[in-house]
């Protein structure tokens, strides 16, 4: 199977169920998810953790930071309908959508105000024009506009004539950290944006053979929500950033240190149906903000510019620093380092209460990888901040070697320093003509605490050591447990337990030679 870069999402939640064979209604589904998330989840007590000395450069970021929390102070939960999960605070969302509709004063047309489509013509001036103070949908027609960057003020509908029909372009002297759309105030905060059924190509052709795309911090993306309540990007398609496609954050990347995050954070932020490729960093990301839902989206086949050649752990799907309640639906990835990326950096607050609901995986190095960079070995400080991942209805088929990151061995998952992590109803699938080097699918290691993996299918991985590893030694994972896996035509060794794990439970590990049995 091979997904293209013109992947039309919103199939992925039919083609995730014919993979799983899936007959258990999503409402089932999702309760056992919960039930198996309750069963391991465990409080720690905050007395246990190691503490490290702050650095200067993380004392001077503490000035732009909050108190990280783990909990979710409004207790918000999957909600399901028929064959549809969403979170429960999108009832406000969908609100606050008709509150923007209703609040349009002005419908009006880019080139009225002397927008060219004509891919030559600067028209910038006729947005900014177009846009005013807000209040009013901006519809643009078919055709290639040229910008040099555009700041949506609040109360502002966005909306073109479809993906590849109305293509937003920057201007061939933008400068490398442009963003091409972005909200108008990042300091005081904007309000009740929504960007519609267009590309944005962030023209990267026009830097030439450099080799790094992007700047730093949180420039170079298509499109950025900074510091935004109550956002939409619906059918919105993403070219060839210098970073990222979709950002959604708080004014500045925060590095003060595990237990803080960045001030000015976005929430409340839907998008849906949206695609890239050709991202230097990541296809969508989230950094420092609360409650995004990301729906029926597809990324495939980043440059990696943004990162050194070789060292690009440019991902489909990146949860980072600082994040909270993040929910996935039924996404797809493609020829990414990573299919999903659950993470932080060392001296940031790792992404915490993020719920997975179907995504399908193709050749991606790591479809799935959570992680908190820096508190993975015995030494290091143990994470304040890596907490609850619920994930259920995945899918990796044949993860490969990649030259986006090349000393990446690929895996279907790996779970390192997180806790409490659920994983339900899975199938993981490998090419049984690949020399997987001996190494395991699925890896479970470092620090890993609290983990549940339940009613899976790992099929093909015959050059692999196991199709599940449990790590052992002095970076041991422990409270693991694994329940109604099947392995068909894989490695000798279904799970492989490391010395010195503790509490590993297994239960209903079966395994079958033949495919077709």
């Amino acid at each position: 199977m091979k997904l293209e870069k013109n992947h039309d999402p919103h199939l992925n939640a039919a083609w995730i169920d014919q993979f799983l064979d899936n007959r258990t209604p999503l409402k089932e589904i999702t309760y056992e998810t919960e039930q198996y998330f309750n069963a391991i989840k465990k409080d720690f007590a905050t007395s246990k953790y190691s503490q490290q000395k702050k650095t200067m450069v993380q004392r001077i970021w503490s000035l732009f930071s909050e108190t990280f929390t783990i909990e979710d102070e409004h207790h918000f939960k999957s909600v399901v309908s028929g064959n549809e999960l969403f979170p429960s605070w999108k009832e406000r969302l969908d609100q606050e959508y008709r509150k923007l509709e209703s609040t349009i004063t002005d419908r009006v047309t880019v080139t009225d105000f002397g927008a060219m489509g004509d891919g030559m013509t600067d028209s910038t001036a006729a947005f900014y024009r177009a846009f005013g103070n807000g209040a009013v949908e901006v519809k643009v027609p078919a055709g290639v506009y040229i910008v040099k960057g555009l700041r949506i003020p609040s109360w502002t509908r966005l909306v073109g004539a479809g993906k590849g029909k109305t293509i937003i372009k920057l201007h061939p002297d933008a400068p490398r950290r442009a963003r091409l759309l972005t909200n108008r105030n990042y300091i005081k905060g904007n309000r009740n944006i929504s960007v519609e059924h267009l590309t944005l190509d962030w023209h990267v052709e026009r830097l030439g053979d450099r080799e790094k795309t992007s700047t730093g911090n949180n420039y170079s993306s298509c499109l950025t929500y900074s510091n935004l309540t109550y956002g939409w990007v619906k059918d919105v398609e993403a070219l060839n950033p210098g970073l990222h496609c979709f950002d959604i954050t708080a004014p500045l990347y925060n590095y003060a240190g595990d237990g803080l995050r960045g001030k000015g954070g976005s929430q409340f932020v839907w998008l849906d149906g949206v695609s890239g490729s050709g991202f230097g960093d990541d296809g969508v990301t989230t950094h420092h903000s609360d409650y995004i839902f990301v729906s029926n989206s597809h990324f495939s086949d980043p440059s990696g510019r943004a990162h050194k050649k070789g060292f690009s752990n440019s991902n489909g799907f990146e949860v980072d620093d600082g994040s909270r309640h993040v929910w996935l639906v039924n996404n797809s990835s493609a020829r990414c380092f990573g299919g999903v990326e659950i993470k932080a950096h060392a001296d940031s607050s790792a992404a915490t209460g993020v719920h997975i609901s179907g995504h399908l995986s193709v050749h991606d190095n790591r479809s799935f990888n959570f992680r908190h960079i820096g508190h993975h070995k015995k030494d290091d400080p143990q994470s304040l901040s890596a907490f609850n991942i619920r994930a259920q209805k995945l899918i990796s088929i044949e993860p490969t070697e990649t030259i986006l990151y090349k000393s990446s061995s690929p895996r279907c998952l790996v779970v390192s320093g997180y806790r409490n992590v659920a994983i339900n109803r899975f199938l993981f699938i490998g090419d049984p003509n690949y020399d997987y080097k001996n190494k395991p699918a699925i890896a479970i290691q470092y620090r890993a605490t609290c983990v549940s993996l339940t009613n899976g299918v790992i099929e093909n991985f015959t050059t692999a050591n196991a199709d599940v590893s449990i790590a052992g030694g002095e970076h041991s994972a422990n409270s693991v447990r694994v329940k109604n896996i099947l392995s068909i035509a894989s490695a000798k060794q279904t799970v492989l337990v490391g010395e010195g794990s503790g509490l590993v439970h297994l239960e209903e590990i079966r395994k079958r030679s033949n495919l077709f049995l």
